[in-house]
């Protein structure tokens, strides 16, 4: 394989700054921020997700992000920081660069994801 995903994450990780949950808990009450919970949906029915999170699945988010897309949500052109978590901060992380490329800023993920 010419591009596991150790080296994805580790691209990702020097491209996205990660915010400590501690630190996240602050700004969460913070309307300057959205916190974007991209795990799949069975995973929010067991454990539940972050209060007033935005939920985008992972296969979504570039169609979500895109106003020129159909399937375009308003959460995505807001001028406010965009928090990505999942379980373990790796799909968030992915994710978080994608949304940078894309132009969505300022981006961060959940260090340790929400487990």
């Amino acid at each position: 394989m010419a591009l596991g995903y150790k080296d994805l994450l580790a691209r990702a990780d020097a491209k996205v700054m990660s915010v400590e949950p501690d630190k996240a808990a602050v700004t969460h009450s913070d309307e300057a921020y959205v916190f974007v919970d991209i795990r799949d949906p069975r995973e929010l029915e067991r454990d539940g997700m972050v209060p007033n999170a935005k939920h985008a699945p992972r296969g979504m988010l570039e169609f979500w992000i895109d106003p020129e897309s159909p399937y375009h949500k308003p959460v995505f052109n807001q001028d406010k920081t965009y928090v990505f978590y999942c379980a373990s901060a790796w799909r968030s992380a992915l994710r978080a660069r994608v949304a940078m490329e894309m132009g969505l800023a300022p981006v961060l993920h959940l260090e340790g994801g929400f487990t």
